[in-house]
């Protein structure tokens, strides 16, 4: 068994044995290993122990921490490693150490009492695994420690905090040596017993509680006649949480002191039991409340109750049981196929295929084939004819993303296929009919690539029957807060993350950002912070969103002028230019246009000709 040695300034060294899964060490009386040193932290350090490795990390960020003379904040130990906590010195070995003597016949059954206990603990520690409910596991615990210890009952209680800040503990499971659970258990534990383990965080062994000094004259000692107690802290990181409570008013001197550290083993084992419940419940809890939250915030598989989003899921709901090809338009990452999955799923064609076509993402030599498919030995390597996209979503949907990446010359044969319904292999001169739904989307302004002679405009009316417009992630308000939560309770569970929300900093920070990305960058760094964080609430720094991450706060004026300066240019644009039709819309004088357009050309960088040589 591994150990640590302390090594005191003055006094005898102490030696203390690894027997538990998590080991606290600091200057509080509550750890695990109290180092009584000016220099060490109240709780400086732990060791874990993962069933191979013994792992020693920090608990207080503050605290110094040496491995071997070399500053370290955590990092796995290796027998002889020498370890300081401030001016403290321990020492670590994976062996247990001393002479070995030749046992006595108390020795052997005490052994024999210890191997049993750790047979049954590591039988029950693999029950962990099972999905039996947490009553079941602190049952079988209770059980299994009366029958080692010859206790009569067994109760475990955990700590709520109570009015004024006082720890009032509650029975959390109680069992009898008949494996049966107490009926009244105010009659069966002693209320100053468990009060002073609750308050010192420390154990207590009592041999004839009747007769002891510190308990003899307690109420709840005498009306119940006790003899032998022994009571040990539940703690989760130096902090108390419970305590694990075994008596018998039968036996007197019943307990020794290697019953009450093999009970110790016992009660981390209960603590991390109860801990997880508590973690689950907390999960349930919260999943509970947000599913709560999105039942009138759900449409389908998409989340939002803004004002713009609620346009398009009416528009949606009208144009889904039609045939009519939808323009899906909007900014990347704002969830323009999960949309194009919703029309898909509401329409007539519901049970048909779904086929998507990334029309950025195909060379454009294959493309052709990848949309129309060919015959045998149209090309090179073509040694099989295959069906194209529009082959395979017949009776279906076709959803074209990223439409406006097509080369031109084949948004001419797209036009075609999309009015004749009918479409040919490459290689072959024999059409094919398709029974297809057109649905595209894009994320380029289509109006601007017309003018530019970029993409044909009749093959965009073509498309363009119905535009659904999905607003930016910035534009939609608290969206982003039910967005977040439930990206986050969906990957918390796949990567199996101890994160359980966000802390209020991290939300004020989530509602600032602009989101450039949308959607798929707000659910990618919920995905790395879950992968990379350690506590129950992610904090803004765990999302990188800083005080750098937030746009900078302009004078009152300046955004104004700003927002006036867009808005007047946008009109300009939608009156194609025209200065005075503009002046008229917006009730202002024609010279404040002039102004705003000069702005707008002094803004503009000039491009400088290279001077020639």
């Amino acid at each position: 068994m591994a150990t640590v040695r302390y090594f005191p300034s003055d006094g005898a060294q102490v030696l203390v044995a690894l027997h538990k899964p998590v080991t606290t060490i600091g200057r509080a009386l509550g750890n695990d290993i109290h180092l009584p040193d000016a220099s060490v932290a109240a709780h400086h350090v732990q060791i874990v122990f993962n069933g191979r490795d013994f792992q020693l990390e920090e608990v207080d960020r503050e605290a110094e921490i040496l491995i071997n003379g070399k500053k370290k904040r955590r990092a796995r130990l290796c027998n002889g490693d020498r370890v300081t906590l401030g001016r403290a010195l321990l020492g670590f070995s994976m062996f247990t150490e001393g002479e070995t003597k030749e046992p006595s016949a108390d020795n052997t059954a005490g052994t024999q009492t210890e191997l049993a206990g750790l047979r049954r603990l590591q039988t029950f520690s693999e029950r962990l695994m099972t999905k039996r409910s947490v009553d079941e596991l602190l049952e079988t615990l209770l059980d299994d420690v009366i029958e080692l210890s010859g206790a009569a009952r067994g109760l475990v209680l955990w700590v709520d905090p109570g009015e004024g800040g006082d720890n009032v503990p509650r029975v959390r499971a109680s069992r009898n040596v008949q494996r049966e659970a107490i009926q009244d258990t105010s009659f069966a534990m002693s209320d100053s017993i468990v009060r002073k383990v609750i308050e010192t965080r420390r154990p207590v062994i009592v041999s004839d509680a009747l007769s002891d000094t510190t308990f003899g004259k307690s109420e709840s000692v005498i009306a119940l006649k006790l003899s032998s107690v022994m009571c040990v802290p539940l703690l989760n990181q130096g902090e108390i949480v419970g305590a694990l409570y075994v008596a018998n008013d039968e036996v007197k001197h019943l307990f020794d002191r290697r019953q009450l550290d093999l009970l110790t083993v016992y009660a981390s084992q209960a603590s991390l039991i109860l801990q997880n419940a508590m973690l689950l419940s907390a999960l349930r809890a919260d999943k509970e409340k947000l599913s709560a939250e999105l039942s009138d915030k759900r449409f389908g598989e998409i989340i939002g109750a803004c004002a713009s989003m609620m346009e398009v899921f009416r528009k949606l709901q009208k144009v889904a049981t039609t045939d009519i090809s939808v323009l899906i338009t909007g900014e990347t990452g704002t969830g323009k196929e999960l949309i194009a999955r919703e029309l898909h799923r509401r329409s007539n064609r519901e049970h048909g295929p779904f086929v998507t076509v990334n029309c950025g993402a195909i060379p454009e030599n294959l493309i052709e084939s990848e949309m129309f498919g060919h015959v045998r030995g149209a090309f090179t390597g073509a040694i099989a004819s295959r069906p194209g996209k529009f082959q395979q979503a017949d009776t279906g949907t076709l959803f074209l993303d990223e439409v406006g990446e097509l080369p031109h010359q084949l948004q001419v044969k797209l036009l075609r296929a999309l009015q004749e319904r009918v479409v040919f292999r490459v290689g072959d001169n024999r059409g094919e009919k398709c029974d297809i739904r057109i649905i595209a989307a894009t994320n380029r302004n289509l109006d601007e690539m017309i003018k530019t002679g970029e993409f044909r405009e009749d093959l965009y009316y073509r498309l363009n029957v119905v535009n659904l417009w999905l607003p930016p992630l910035r534009d939609r308000g608290d969206d982003v807060f039910i967005i977040a939560k439930t990206l986050l309770s969906k990957y918390a569970e796949e990567l199996n993350s101890p994160v359980r929300g966000f802390s209020p900093l991290a939300l004020t920070a989530i509602r600032k950002y602009a989101w450039p990305g949308n959607i798929r960058q707000l659910e990618n760094r919920i995905k790395k912070a879950l992968v990379l964080c350690d506590k129950t609430l992610l904090g803004p720094e765990d999302l990188d969103l800083g005080e750098d991450a937030q746009a900078p706060i302009l004078p009152l004026e300046k955004a104004k002028e700003d927002f006036q300066r867009r808005y007047v240019l946008e009109v300009l644009e939608r009156n194609n230019g025209n200065r005075t039709q503009t002046a008229r819309d917006l009730g202002v004088d024609p010279r404040t246009i002039f102004r705003y357009l000069e702005k707008e050309q002094s803004l503009t960088p000039v491009a400088h000709a290279e001077p020639e040589v």
